[in-house]
């Protein structure tokens, strides 16, 4: 066994022990009918907690506001949907792992004509006319207080079902991400302008939300750099503005910060060798979740957002257990392995990497 390594030793933060470091990134999906978790949903995420995996992320799961969803088939969190979701949780805890959830608002990423209303046009920080008809509105005072009460009735009833926290998905490009990027938020009001203007929303959000659940339960929150539809993307171009977004984010009440790059070894600005966690943790001094090709070990692999071939790094898990000894980040987030393999942790654990089943596109379209 390799029972030394960090990885695979317990953390604690206040009332959060998890027994390893290994977290299960949130993933869509895209399985859920009528946005309702299934007994296949249910199976899937207990068998990652059965096969070692310390702390499930769900994947996304939209807030109870009219134009939150983008996506078909991706999970509710709220109304009847909710049912399901505790008894995921009794799953897992059962299993011996925790479980938060992603909870999401989709904004300008909406796809035209999902459920729960079809009808409706997406919202964001800006109009954006398309051939002169508008397919984006503009999110007015009283829609970002909506919004902000449906992300904070979200919490509440994460706490109410068990659940072990919750992860905020400010990242991506999708709504709370929309107000931070400056391309999609040209907004002159309060909202928009400086960084400290861009930031408010997500800062409100976490706000109110920590007000709501209590000083103990945690809170997480996920951001990236890139977007989307721009791999480029800055929020920030410099430490020293990072560390006006993270502490104004710290001084909300957030937690743990989930720092979503595509391959968590890359250096985030050209006169530092440290990587966006890295410097999260140095700015922050809070726990911080690495995550992106974490366990991908080929020469190249698919990129699921691209559908093209990205060089990986071959020793990804070496590399984690020198950057965890070296204190430049606490958890580490594992997606496309643990889609392929739920039992990845333990394997790892137990040193059984030939047996590791490898991620392929397959991997997509299964819930095993």
């Amino acid at each position: 066994m390799q029972e030394n390594l960090i990885l695979f030793t317990p953390f604690q933060m206040g009332t959060l022990t998890l027994p390893n470091r290994v977290v299960m990134a949130p993933m869509t999906r895209n399985l859920s009918p009528n946005n309702i978790s299934t007994d296949e949903m249910l199976h899937y995420y207990k068998r990652r907690a059965e096969g070692g995996t310390g702390l499930i992320i769900t994947e996304g799961t939209f807030i109870n506001h009219p134009v939150a969803n983008g996506y078909p088939d991706v999970p509710a969190f709220y109304g009847e949907a909710l049912e399901m979701w505790k008894k995921i949780v009794t799953e897992v805890h059962n299993a011996g792992a925790k479980i938060m959830p992603q909870i999401w608002h989709t904004g300008m990423m909406r796809t035209a004509g999902v459920s729960p209303n079809p009808e409706l046009l997406p919202m964001g920080p800006m109009d954006i006319f398309e051939n002169e008809k508008q397919i984006i509105k503009a999110m007015t005072q009283n829609d970002i207080n909506d919004v902000i009460q449906a992300f904070t009735q979200a919490a509440i009833d994460a706490k109410e079902l068990g659940f072990d926290g919750i992860e905020i998905h400010g990242a991506h490009q999708y709504l709370i991400d929309q107000f931070l990027w400056e391309k999609s938020n040209q907004r002159t009001d309060k909202y928009g302008g400086s960084l400290e203007n861009r930031i408010r929303f997500a800062r409100e959000v976490v706000t109110s939300i920590r007000k709501a659940v209590g000083k103990e339960f945690p809170i997480l929150f996920r951001f990236s750099q890139w977007k989307l539809t721009d791999y480029d993307a800055k929020i920030v171009q410099t430490p020293e503005e990072l560390e006006v977004f993270l502490l104004s984010l710290v001084d909300a009440g957030v937690d743990i910060f989930h720092a979503s790059q595509r391959r968590f070894w890359e250096k985030e600005f050209a006169d530092s060798p440290l990587s966006l966690a890295s410097w999260t943790k140095k700015i922050t001094r809070k726990p911080v979740i690495t995550v992106g090709s974490v366990g991908i070990d080929n020469a190249f692999e698919l990129d699921i957002f691209s559908g093209k071939k990205v060089d990986t790094q071959p020793q990804s898990i070496a590399l984690v257990e020198q950057q965890l000894q070296a204190e430049a980040f606490d958890l580490v987030g594992v997606g496309r392995a643990l889609l392929a393999d739920p039992d990845w942790a333990n394997k790892m654990k137990l040193n059984q990497i030939d047996e590791v089943i490898p991620f392929t596109t397959d991997s997509l379209s299964t819930l095993s």
